[in-house]
């Protein structure tokens, strides 16, 4: 028998999208940016389609960053895979205690992105948006403690058709953007091709637009070093105070995202001081997936969310928390209350 030689297989391509040819996606650019700006906002939750160009924003923001790694979270990842763990038996051998880290080690100074935050366990997207926050993970592990640095900008992405996040983990997110599909036909054919032009031939589009990508890069370096120079005046924190009034939300996660954001925006576009419209400019980025579903309603009154069980949905409430086990409660009678949509994505098809 003859051998036949296999034909050689090369390695895939590594290019990125750039980040200045993607096409309709100005506010979802405007977010990344300013998440990369300050990473201490809490990142950036997108919601949308299929299909819409989620994944390949959030790689193309890393191809900004110098040096960034760009981390996926697996959809079966653990707690110990997050965060990492503590190998305490090399005490017995040589006295040490290591660190293995986790994925947030690895994404230090670039993006950590998350696919489908929305169908991940609570515990984890908890764990994940403390250490987005802070910049800090802390391991534990039999009452021994280690501390490191984990500065990402987290990326998460959901379809909302595949279920919903919780209000408490939702708030937890510094920014949001709620992509549709195109549907107009100029517009998709400019993506279209801008997508057919980047298969063909992908270092001809990243040459074609590597002197915007070039200047977004200094531009991007230039904001987080002036980032700490920009105080906020007392207009914009009273503005920035009537918006987040004015939407019915919870606590003042809202105002602090709201001012983050103007500054980061103000250092984007190389200015020396943050005004009220910066506040405006960025004031539904921050404010729509936290706002009330009726924000004139008092925040006493309104139907309080469910607890885990009860994901996306709410139920009337005397605004008393019962005490003691949910299931020893005698039955009472109690109004139902109708699910109410807030705003941050369109409703699920029936």
């Amino acid at each position: 028998m003859t051998n036949t030689a296999l034909p050689e297989l090369h390695a895939a391509s590594h290019a990125t999208f750039p980040f200045t040819a993607l096409v309709g996606h100005d506010a979802l650019q405007r977010a990344l940016l300013l998440a990369a700006i300050d990473p201490g906002m809490g990142g950036v939750l997108i919601s949308g389609p299929r299909g819409t160009a989620k994944s390949t924003s959030a790689r193309a923001l890393a191809a900004l960053l110098p040096q960034a790694p760009f981390v996926t979270l697996p959809l079966a990842a653990s707690l110990e895979q997050l965060v990492g763990t503590l190998n305490l038996e090399d005490v017995l051998r040589d006295g040490q205690v290591r660190l293995a880290p986790g994925l947030v080690a690895r994404a230090h100074g670039g993006v950590l992105y998350v696919d489908e935050v929305n169908l991940l366990p609570d515990a984890l997207v908890d764990a994940l948006l403390d250490v987005a926050a802070s910049g800090v993970n802390t391991v534990e592990r039999d009452g021994v403690s280690r501390q490191h640095a984990a500065q990402f900008v987290l990326v998460g992405t959901m379809n909302p058709e595949e279920g919903e996040l919780r209000p408490q983990l939702l708030d937890r997110f510094g920014l949001s953007v709620a992509l549709a599909n195109p549907d107009d036909a100029a517009q998709r054919q400019a993506i279209v091709r801008a997508r057919l032009a980047f298969d063909a031939d992908p270092h001809a589009l990243l040459a074609e637009h590597a002197a915007a990508q070039s200047r977004l890069v200094a531009t991007l370096a230039a904001a987080r070093a002036a980032l700490a120079q920009l105080p906020w005046p007392d207009a914009v924190v009273q503005h920035a105070a009537h918006l987040a009034l004015a939407a019915g939300v919870d606590g003042i996660r809202a105002d602090l995202v709201m001012l983050r954001a103007a500054r980061a925006l103000a250092a984007l576009e190389q200015r020396d001081h943050v005004g009220v419209a910066d506040v405006d400019a960025v004031a539904e980025l921050a404010l729509a997936h936290r706002r009330a579903p009726d924000s004139a309603t008092p925040p006493m009154s309104r139907p309080s969310h469910a607890p885990a069980g009860g994901q996306g949905a709410a139920a009337a409430s005397n605004g008393t928390e019962p005490d003691g086990d949910w299931g020893a409660l005698p039955p009472q009678p109690e109004a139902m209350a109708s699910v109410k949509h807030t705003g941050a994505w369109p409703p699920k098809k029936a």
